[in-house]
């Protein structure tokens, strides 16, 4: 509560992801409506009441009350709060009804006196008139839903009067609580994953634990600071679950205790079943299930997605069982039994309702009929409740049951029953097959993270000795570890040494799988031929994929390759046909599902696909607490398409930031190159080339030669050619043509092939001769067309309509940008339609004459050689310009000459001059251009 009036104008505290809102409830305050900030427990409004009072930006002074569960019940208490504030207000000349209803309020004089609730709400107002004659003020009430009622009603009537009269108010309370008259109510939300990691940044937690606090407290501050405390410090290769504090527990354990019992008992059912809906709740007898899961939710106890119940934080399932009696817990999985539409679900909980009479192995059988109509969560929970049951005499069944929970937990990433199980096999004397077994789950629960699982793969290669199958397995996960590391030579080498070994043990499967990751390698480097006998030794005959393992298997990387080869209507129909497949789980299968179907769709023109699939693709892998790396970057790829670019870049930077903390190759090159791609549209080729430069030297490193799978070859030949330093960017241009046509592959009808003809059509326009680079330019756009990428296409345009003004020709430079805005349009890609507005607003002033001694025409000279030219204006030398811009004296110097001979002047004094009264002169970074994008995109305003 306030300490009294606070008439402060410093700036309000920073919250994180607040701002927007902020200026919403301070829009309201200055229409004199009250407003009514709404959420669960733990959401932020009592910050946001801080940073408002704190904030001053109305000029108004501030009073702060509230309410608590425990004095809800006595009468007048908030207002005895506010009264301590206003006596100063002119108290003494009260009618003598209203003195002595505040007296009676503060107990003072006669205290058998009940107050008189009229007086009590005209004394209260006529002193907040008085107040407010001061000047403006603000009246806070924090937990409006637990004020006392009396002082509800006298808060309700002094807002009421008074709101006109420079009386703003602002309350707080949980979803469900009336706003005041005349007032509004402005729900409060969760953080977004991103602003929730801005706010844990002090804290330093590997991203990917971020994204699992995310996940587990539903973006809820209060939750996401008690659940972040307890991960403080651990690894990046920890995936077990989060503990819960102590004090977290405490206060879950009191909100529930605040809960009506019925809501209890559904909250309960929700926590003992498998897979809750409301549905499921409904059909266990819990009428009032949507009632009753909404007042939870309000409560900060779970949240709704999809259809499905999700507790925030996952822990409130487990206090829910400990507190309940036994009793309950049986009679609600026998509801639970009659309910649940999977036979080896009600066979579960008959169990659980039970225990004396159902035995390991009928559960171990239920348990493989589920693994068999992939319902894997359900599976790992009852593999792991059969070993429960059965004695530990029995130790190898037990164990093999340990095993298999772990093997369907890793598929499904569920990192408590992975740890549970493998825990029990690792610290008894289990058979070595057994610890292999679980050994795997672990490696395979780590996602992208598996360059960091060392030493259990060590352990697994150890227990493995001497057992060609469980070898074969063990190193194709070496392989793919490698692979993930960056290290080709040495994943392909596990790779034929797993097939190998696979193919002596008769182990088809584990073959398969190895000649798949084999065939990867090949085709990363350069090798198409080798690859594509790999890949069809892989396939025929076909062999079903161990479950989780789809990443791997050579049916997921035939679609791969098809997206690699530009046969985007191919690879995606065969991603859909996954899709039905996976989507009835969680983990790593349906998230690269949904991400590959993202980036075909990006490439495709299918904007707004690609962005549902990209945030599809997100919450799964948040939920399930997989890497968060290969997620950000389909969401910049989307992005880039079809959202913002400011959003691209966020999604990028953070991208590389969790791909290099899991030693993540394979992202942190794909993150780079989307992040030079933004760049480059937002007009910094500078930065941009260094960017994709990086790119290069990690594939140099790792051996990579595949123009066609990383297609960064054209953006960075583009950006150096911007930059005037077309040398370099013929000398990659050339060496990626050298790539494609590797081991023989015809490739020059491909994509990749017509980005280096526009990255070639660009140089040739700033060497100062764009007409012959257009043939070049038009030969690409019709094969983006017939490989159905209208973005690609369109970019062409915008290059056409650039080089088209150094021809000085703006008619064919204007329908140039026409088209491809129409185009971008008809694919929904924001950003794309935005440079193309642009590049039309430029068709229109893109001539700049100086009428001085005659006609210069800046118009004719490229974007680089603008860029030098002001720089020399601004007194910088050839070094100087050279450092700056990150090229040569020699290239600046050669630059120079041709600016001179285009404008003809002789000295650099006459170029100063000229430039001097050049219109809207560029910066050495300029923001504009025809293929640039600007930072204040019409995307980003409109989709903060």
């Amino acid at each position: 509560m306030s300490s009294g009036p606070q008439p402060s104008r410093s700036a309000s505290p920073t919250l994180v992801g607040r701002a927007s809102l902020l200026a919403t409830v301070r829009s309201h305050l200055a229409a004199a409506r009250p407003v009514l900030l709404t959420g669960p427990s733990g959401i932020g409004k009592s910050a946001l009441l801080t940073a408002l009072g704190t904030g001053g930006q109305l000029g108004e002074r501030v009073l702060r009350i509230g309410g608590t569960q425990a004095e809800r019940w006595l009468p007048w208490t908030a207002t005895v709060d506010l009264l301590r504030h206003l006596l100063g207000a002119g108290a003494d000349e009260l009618p003598d009804g209203q003195r002595a209803a505040v007296d009676a309020i503060l107990v003072r004089g006669r205290a058998d006196r009940s107050p008189d609730p009229h007086g009590a709400r005209l004394a209260v107002h006529g002193l907040l008139s008085r107040y407010v004659h001061g000047g403006p003020a603000l009246l806070l009430v924090d937990d409006l839903d637990c004020v006392d009622a009396e002082s509800a009603a006298v808060v309700a009537y002094a807002v009421r009067r008074l709101g006109s009269s420079g009386l703003g108010c602002v309350c707080a309370a949980l979803p469900g609580t009336r706003p005041l008259h005349g007032g509004v109510e402005v729900p409060v939300p969760p953080l977004s994953p991103g602003r929730l990691a801005e706010m844990l940044a002090p804290l330093a937690l590997p991203d990917r634990v971020a994204n699992t606090v995310h996940a587990d407290s539903g973006g809820n501050p209060f939750l996401a600071l008690s659940l972040a405390g307890a991960a403080t410090d651990r690894p990046v290769g920890d995936l077990r679950p989060l503990p819960l504090p102590p004090t977290l527990r405490a206060v879950i354990a009191r909100r529930l205790e605040g809960l009506p019992g019925q809501v209890r008992g559904t909250l309960l059912a929700a926590a003992l079943a498998d897979a809750p809906t409301v549905d499921l709740l409904r059909r266990a007898g819990h009428e009032g299930a949507a009632r009753d899961i909404a007042e939870a939710s309000a409560a900060g106890l779970l949240v709704q997605g999809d259809g499905g119940i999700r507790f925030t934080p996952p822990a409130v399932a487990a206090v829910l069982a400990h507190t309940a009696t036994a009793e309950q817990r049986a009679r609600t999985h026998r509801a639970l039994a009659v309910a649940v539409p999977h036979a080896a679900g009600r066979i579960r909980h008959q169990a659980l309702a039970a225990p004396d009479l159902t035995q390991g192995r009928s559960l171990a059988t239920a348990a493989r009929i589920a693994l068999g109509s992939g319902a894997r969560s359900l599976a790992a929970r009852m593999f792991l409740l059969a070993a429960d049951r059965t004695p530990a005499e029995a130790g190898t069944e037990r164990f093999e049951w340990f095993a298999a929970a772990a093997e369907a937990g890793a598929a499904e990433s569920l990192p408590e029953i992975v740890h549970q199980a493998a825990e029990a096999v690792l610290s008894a004397n289990a058979h070595s097959s057994q610890r292999v077994r679980v050994r795997l789950a672990l490696a395979d629960l780590s996602s992208q993270a598996l360059a960091r699982m060392d030493e259990v793969l060590a352990g697994a290669l150890e227990d493995a000795e001497g057992d060609a199958a469980l070898t074969a397995q063990v190193r194709l996960r070496l392989a793919w570890a490698r692979m993930v590391g960056g290290d080709l030579p040495g994943s392909r080498s596990e790779a034929v040494a797993a097939a190998d070994l696979a193919r002596s043990a008769a182990d088809r499967s584990t073959e398969a799988l190895a000649l798949t990751v084999q065939a990867l390698t090949d085709r990363l480097t350069a090798r198409p031929a080798e690859a594509q006998r790999a890949l069809t030794a892989a396939l025929d005959p076909p062999t079903p994929v161990p479950d989780g393992l789809l990443p791997l298997s050579p049916r997921f990387y035939a679609a791969r390759f098809a997206f690699f080869d530009d046969r985007l209507a191919e690879s995606r129909t065969e991603l859909l046909r996954m899709l039905s497949r996976v989507e009835r789980g969680q983990g790593d299968e349906l998230v690269l599902v949904l991400r590959c179907l993202a980036e075909v769709c990006a490439r495709m023109g299918r904007c707004r696909d690609a962005l549902y699939y990209a945030h599809r693709a997100g919450r799964v892998a948040r939920e399930c607490g997989t890497s968060p790396g290969p997620v950000w970057y389909t969401s910049a790829v989307a992005e880039l398409a079809g959202g913002s670019l400011s959003r691209a870049a966020a999604f990028a930077k953070r991208g590389v930031r969790a791909s290099e903390q899991e030693y993540d190759a394979i992202h942190i090159g794909r993150c780079l190159h989307v992040l030079g791609q933004v760049q480059l549209r937002q007009g910094d080729p500078t930065t941009a080339v260094r960017t994709l430069e990086r790119v290069r030297e990690g594939e140099r490193r790792r051996g990579l030669m595949a123009p066609l799978v990383l297609r960064w070859h054209g953006d960075l030949a583009l950006g150096l050619a911007r930059l005037g330093r077309t040398t370099e960017a013929a000398q990659v241009i050339a060496e990626a043509r050298a790539a494609l046509t590797h081991g023989g592959a015809d490739t020059s009808g491909g994509a990749v092939a017509a980005q280096l003809l526009r990255a070639e059509a660009m140089a040739a326009g700033a060497e100062g001769d764009p007409g012959p680079a257009m043939a070049g330019l038009e030969t690409a756009r019709r094969r983006f067309a017939a490989l159905g990428q209208p973005l690609e296409e369109g970019h062409c345009l915008l290059v056409a309509c650039r080089l088209e003004l150094r021809r000085r020709r703006r008619a064919a430079a204007r329908g140039a940008a026409e088209e491809a805005r129409d185009l971008f349009a008809a694919c929904e890609a924001l950003p794309w339609v935005d440079q193309a507005e642009r590049a039309l607003r430029r068709c229109e002033t893109g001539t700049a004459t100086v009428p001085a001694d005659g006609t210069t025409d800046f118009a004719s000279l490229t974007e680089a050689e603008i860029r030098i030219a002001v720089l020399v204006s601004e007194g910088a030398t050839n070094r100087q310009i050279a450092a700056r811009l990150f090229l040569s004296t020699k290239t600046v110097e050669s630059t120079l000459t041709r600016v001179y001979r285009k404008l003809s002047v002789r000295s650099r004094t006459q170029l100063c001059s000229l430039v001097g009264r050049l219109p809207d002169s560029p910066s050495p970074s300029p923001r504009h251009g025809c293929d640039s994008g600007g930072t204040h995109s019409r995307a980003n305003a409109s989709r903060p």
